[in-house]
């Protein structure tokens, strides 16, 4: 909590001198009003005779939009109220010279409003809860089933969560009071229990530090249930008899949404100061922030920095935001990024102008810390679930064939530029056929998901992991030579030994069999496979349950 608060203070701080800095430059602002202001009063006749008129509603539009986010909401609302009067007479000019004074006058008279309505210091950016750090995620399971809850712990566990099951009130009320833990999973109907699930969890919720993911089980799927766990919190419900690898799935998506990688975010505004301020509230909340000032750069710095997010501004100069959003949608590789329109246009008619050409969010200057927060998290929350959904392989969470292959030629392509090693392993479940035959595919699957849930746990970030097929799963591991990877896979391979399925009361254990391949700076793609792939088949000739390395690759004997 105190380093919480150091933060928000430090925040505060860094927002406070922006503010200041913003202070500071308009006084040079309203300097180059007032010269425009005057010379306003020189023309006669139509619009054409007062070209001030274009760079007046311009520097009012940029003050308009950005007063208020700085602090000064006055000054924010003055200037809208004359930039919209400067946009009217730029498209139908009906002024006559007492109008015109009058006009003059108050964009004179702008600076008054600056000081004595300065804004209280903008609140806190909502910052978005983080996990407890640690190797299993803590999963409370209460049902009063016991051989439905021990078989769903049990399963849990082999997905590698520290997964406990009560199948009484009392007991997981204490466990959840006492210990910390990551998402609970609730039956609706305990039973002879006296207490409703929902209703149960609602209170410990209450009195917990923070309400964590609530996961809802029950055989009663009629709507006024789901509406209860709607209300309860839930973000997770499942019919009895429940698909565990379904409930495992909503787990993982949770706890990357919560503690995944920071959500990349991209500004393009020329006005900086603006930009910088948004920037850094959104890093203070755990974004990472990239800013651009120049539209003929973005389409550049999108493809290097890959946002999940673009934030543009509708006015820019050289090029509008509309337009470059029309460039961007050009770009396949580039049209699940969602573009959201920062401006101070309040016109509808305008906003949904530039909806329809391209964009998919518009969002009126000033905005509050919290509400771009919530805006840009938001939307890249669900940008990154749609890119997992049509990258990912539905099953294990991992990347599909096509993606892991492109991840192997890139590998391929970094050797030849540098002498680092590198390794490419080919994975295979030992026997999955008789698994498959003996307790069912849903089990089979229950296999592969564990065993995808073991790599992606005890493989470094780095690592690319994808499904090749079936029960063949490929990693990429940049850095690391065979021999290395070898003994980090036959670590795995031990562990995955020792997970304990179960199936109608049959228990069960499954091996694993890998062989690994060098990246050479030499190689096509396909030929490393080729050798990872021949490597694990001399794994399965030699009695499964093993990794091998490719032939020349290695001096020290396979592993056994």
């Amino acid at each position: 909590m105190a380093d919480e608060r150091a933060l928000q203070e430090a925040l505060q701080r860094q927002l406070a001198l922006l503010s200041e800095q913003f202070a500071q430059r308009l006084e040079g602002e309203f300097q180059a009003l007032g010269v425009l202001a005057d010379s306003l009063l020189e023309g006669t006749g139509d619009a054409s005779a007062h070209p001030q008129l274009q760079p007046l509603r311009d520097r009012l539009h940029k003050i308009a939009g950005s007063a208020g986010t700085f602090g000064f909401p006055r000054l924010g609302e003055a200037a809208r109220r004359l930039e919209r009067q400067a946009a009217q007479w730029l498209e139908h000019f009906d002024a006559d010279p007492a109008a015109l004074q009058a006009f003059a006058d108050e964009v004179r008279g702008l600076h008054t409003e600056r000081l004595p309505a300065r804004a209280t210091p903008p609140e806190g950016p909502l910052v978005a809860r983080r996990l407890a750090q640690g190797q299993s995620y803590r999963i409370f399971i209460l049902e009063d089933d016991r051989v439905v809850g021990r078989n769903m712990e049990l399963t849990l566990r082999n997905f590698g969560y520290d997964a406990r099951h009560y199948d009484r009130a009392e007991t997981f009320r204490e466990a959840c009071l006492g210990e910390d833990p990551d998402a609970l999973i609730v039956d609706v109907h305990l039973g002879d229990d006296a207490e409703d699930g929902l209703a149960l969890t609602a209170d410990i919720q209450a009195h917990m530090h923070q309400p964590v993911p609530l996961l809802v089980i029950t055989s009663d799927n009629r709507f006024d249930t789901w509406l209860r766990a709607v209300r309860a919190g839930a973000t997770g419900f499942f019919g009895k008899p429940v698909n565990l690898t379904d409930l495992e799935n909503r787990l993982e998506r949770t706890f990357v949404q919560q503690n995944g990688d920071p959500y990349r975010v991209m500004i393009v505004d020329d006005d900086l100061a603006l930009a910088e301020r948004y920037a850094l509230v959104l890093r203070s909340s755990g974004m990472r922030v990239e800013v651009q000032a120049r539209p003929a750069q973005v389409l550049e710095a999108m493809r290097a920095f890959l946002p999940e997010v673009l934030l543009l501004d509708v006015m820019m100069p050289g090029c509008s935001g509309p337009e470059l959003a029309q460039i961007i949608r050009f770009h396949d590789d580039l049209l699940r990024i969602p573009i959201i329109y920062l401006s101070a246009e309040t016109d509808i008619a305008r906003q949904m102008d530039a909806l329809l050409k391209a964009g998919d969010d518009f969002v009126t200057k000033p905005i509050s810390d919290n509400a771009l927060v919530a805006t840009v998290f938001a939307r890249a929350q669900r940008a990154r679930l749609l890119s997992a959904a049509l990258s990912r392989d539905g099953l294990t969470g991992l990347l599909r064939h096509a993606d892991i292959k492109e991840q192997v030629t890139q590998e391929v392509l970094r050797s030849a530029r540098g002498s680092k090693p590198a390794s490419v392993v080919m994975i295979d479940i030992d026997h999955f056929k008789r698994v498959n035959d003996t307790y069912g595919h849903g089990v089979g699957d229950n296999v592969i998901r564990s065993l995808a849930n073991l790599l992606r746990q005890r493989l470094r970030r780095a690592d690319q992991l994808g499904r090749y097929g079936g029960e063949e799963f490929v990693a990429v591991l940049p850095d690391c030579a065979p021999a290395q990877a070898r003994k980090v896979l036959d670590e795995i391979r031990l562990h995955f030994s020792q997970l304990e399925f179960i199936d109608q009361g049959r228990h069960f254990h499954v091996t694993l069999s890998a062989g690994v391949a060098a990246v050479r700076a030499t190689d096509q793609p396909g030929e490393t496979l080729e050798r990872a792939d021949r490597a694990l088949y001399a794994a399965k000739r030699a009695g499964r349950d093993r990794i091998h390395i490719a032939p020349d690759e290695d001096t020290d004997p396979p592993a056994v």
